[in-house]
């Protein structure tokens, strides 16, 4: 039907086109043109003897005739083309276009079309999608196949502070914080796969207390040793972290990518849509679903779906700090949980900025006190970090160094 239905339409198209353009001309008619020009010239005679006569003035013969002149220059320029076009052969050149055209449409869609495929109706679409769903690799392959990022040229100290962690780590294996520095710092220096290693064994260690965040680095860390791939084993990491937490905005934004890859708009659409309408502007996954959400709704089978508007505030990261609440809990609490606090407060800077970037000041404050809850050699890793974000401006390199000699670290 549809070949029946795009043929018909292209013969009326080429017929409606060929036709004037072959239509028999009758070579003995008199053009248009040239029954204008022998109308002018009658009208020129008229005013002569108009003025011979003594009809109309000199000033009145002189006007009309650069009128009627201008007539008979358009009217003889009009008689030369019509002329031209008579003995110009147009009509079957235009129709050899025309064929030349039709059939190199039909030559180029039999080259890079799909004439051969059948029609796929919905069912079967969402059969085909479920099929590439099954047999996605594993993860073991996708990391085999996955791209190897070249290797950055490290500051020597911070390579040693590498070296020294990973021997921590080895010596220490159950240690959940030397795991968690182990999986940041491995995904900064481009080694996903050590990354993905370090944050499994933690997750498995902390058991039932790992929380969505755990599991949704896991997922992450994942993804990228596969090349950007959602195996089996990122999907399971996904969907252990919205169990945990099923408002968790990463996760979301990696279950709907995994329907995407699947090739099911249907079902990635309400997702991103509703995680675009929920998230701010400067969270990490807007932009993504942002440049991709049109498409997507249009595939999704909602062409009339507008996103949200754009903020025109600014969007600032706050500075975490404890607010008058939490300075008065603190002052109940013992020694130990006070400082449970710090570090957490401290935690949280160090993760939005690593994730998110910040500013020179905020990695400033982070240097300065990651040394006096006794992290300092964590510490010199961070320092190296922003020295390497903000390389190219000066005055933030002074910020930086300026913390980093009050933090004792230079």
């Amino acid at each position: 039907m549809f070949w029946i239905i795009s043929a018909a339409l292209v013969a009326i198209v080429a017929i409606a086109i060929a036709a004037p353009l072959l239509r028999q001309r009758d070579a003995t008619a008199e053009p248009t043109a040239a029954y204008d020009l022998r109308v002018y010239r009658d009208q020129m005679r008229e005013i002569e003897r108009d003025l011979e006569r003594g009809l109309i003035g000199q000033a009145d013969a002189e006007r009309l005739r650069v009128e009627i002149g201008r007539k008979v220059l358009a009217a003889d320029r009009a008689l030369q083309r019509e002329t031209a076009a008579r003995r110009t052969p147009g009509g079957m050149v235009a129709v050899v276009v025309l064929a030349v055209l039709v059939g190199g449409a039909l030559l180029l869609y039999r080259e890079i079309g799909a004439p051969g495929r059948p029609d796929a109706p919905i069912v079967q679409r969402i059969a085909d999608a479920r099929a590439f769903y099954d047999q996605r690799p594993s993860q073991a392959e996708a990391e085999k196949n996955a791209p190897r990022p070249e290797a950055p040229e490290l500051d020597p100290a911070y390579a040693e502070l590498i070296e020294r962690l990973r021997e921590a780590v080895a010596a220490n294996p159950d240690d959940p914080r030397g795991l968690e520095l182990l999986a940041e710092h491995e995904s900064r220096l481009g080694n996903a796969a050590a990354a993905k290693e370090a944050q499994a064994r933690l997750v498995a260690l902390r058991g039932d207390k790992a929380g969505a965040a755990d599991w949704a680095r896991l997922a992450a860390l994942t993804i990228e040793a596969a090349g950007g791939l959602i195996t089996a084993e990122g999907e399971n990491a996904i969907a252990r972290a919205l169990r945990t937490d099923p408002a968790y905005p990463q996760a979301r934004f990696m279950a709907g990518l995994l329907q995407v890859q699947s090739g099911r708009p249907d079902l990635a659409f309400p997702i991103w849509a509703q995680l675009l309408a929920e998230s701010p502007e400067d969270a990490p996954w807007t932009a993504p679903i942002r440049a991709s959400i049109g498409d997507l709704a249009w595939f999704a089978g909602q062409p009339d779906y507008v996103p949200p508007a754009l903020s025109s505030a600014p969007q600032t990261p706050a500075m975490p700090g404890p607010d008058a609440e939490a300075v008065a809990a603190a002052e109940e609490m013992t020694p130990d949980e006070r400082q449970q606090m710090i570090e957490g407060m401290v935690k949280g800077l160090e993760t939005r900025l690593t994730s998110q970037g910040g500013t020179a000041q905020e990695w400033a404050r982070l240097i300065g006190a990651l040394p006096v809850i006794g992290q300092t050699d964590h510490a010199r890793m961070i320092l190296a970090e922003a020295r390497s974000r903000f390389a190219q401006d000066a005055p933030a390199l002074e910020i930086i160094a300026a913390a980093a000699q009050q933090a004792g670290l230079e």
